[in-house]
Parts: C-alpha cells; sequence; structure tokens
C-alpha cells in the first residue's frame, strides 16, 4: 500500500506563507494524480488542489487561486504545496492524497477518485 506522510504544517499570521509537504512511499508515485484536500473545523473535507503524474496539469478550488501552489518532485517522492498570503478561512487540517488511476482518466476534484491518504496536518492562521 502507498503510504503518505504530511509535514510543515504549523500557525503563521494573517498574510504569511507556509509550504507543505507530501512524502510517499512506493515506486510508483510518478504515476499518481496528487492532490491536498482540507477539512475546517465544523465543515466537510473539501478540494484545495490537484497535479497530474507529469506536473502539466494542475486545478485549484477558486478560494486559493492565485494564493497556493502545488508542485511535485517525482525523484524524491513528494509533493509540496506552497501556501502565501494565507487567510484566517485556510486554517483547517490539510490532507495529502493520491489517485492511481489519474494517469488514465485525468485530474479530478472528487474525494472518491483517490485510494491513498495521509493522516493530515493542521494549518492554523491567526488573525
Amino acid at each position: 500500500q502507498v503510504q503518505l506522510v504530511e509535514s510543515g504544517g504549523g500557525l503563521v499570521q494573517f498574510g504569511g506563507s507556509l509550504r507543505l509537504a507530501c512524502a510517499a512511499s512506493g515506486r510508483s508515485f510518478s504515476t499518481y494524480t496528487m492532490a491536498w484536500f482540507r477539512q475546517a473545523p465544523g465543515k466537510e473535507r473539501e478540494f484545495v488542489a490537484a497535479i497530474s503524474w507529469n506536473a502539466d496539469t494542475t486545478r485549484y478550488a477558486d478560494s486559493v487561486k492565485g494564493r497556493f501552489g502545488i508542485s511535485r518532485d517525482n525523484a524524491k517522492n513528494t509533493m509540496y504545496l506552497q501556501m502565501n498570503m494565507l487567510k484566517p478561512e485556510d486554517t483547517a487540517v490539510y490532507y495529502c492524497a493520491a489517485d492511481n488511476v489519474g494517469k488514465l482518466f485525468g485530474v479530478v476534484s472528487s474525494q472518491r477518485r483517490y485510494q491513498y491518504w495521509g493522516q493530515g496536518t493542521q494549518v492554523t492562521v491567526s488573525s
């Protein structure tokens, strides 16, 4: 099974930046669509961003577009989420996810398309 481990979360001031990382096990990382989701207290988990296996396609939720940047380094089996201009509404647990059929069917935002999930990392933005 693919194992995903998030890191880089923490407490940041309004307008600040954080860089999250997702380290993946296995040799098939380079074939997976990767994505970030988040879940705020009292709310359902929502899509944040996704990146195709070869990084030629990215998708972002409207709420983070222009502020967040998703990237990956297949040689290191790692995906990143650069978060800039952070707002209190960005406060949530951020989860890394992997889709092993994204290479065939494309990059999607649906949670149901992602088979592997990390344990999450907390991001808190103070106002």
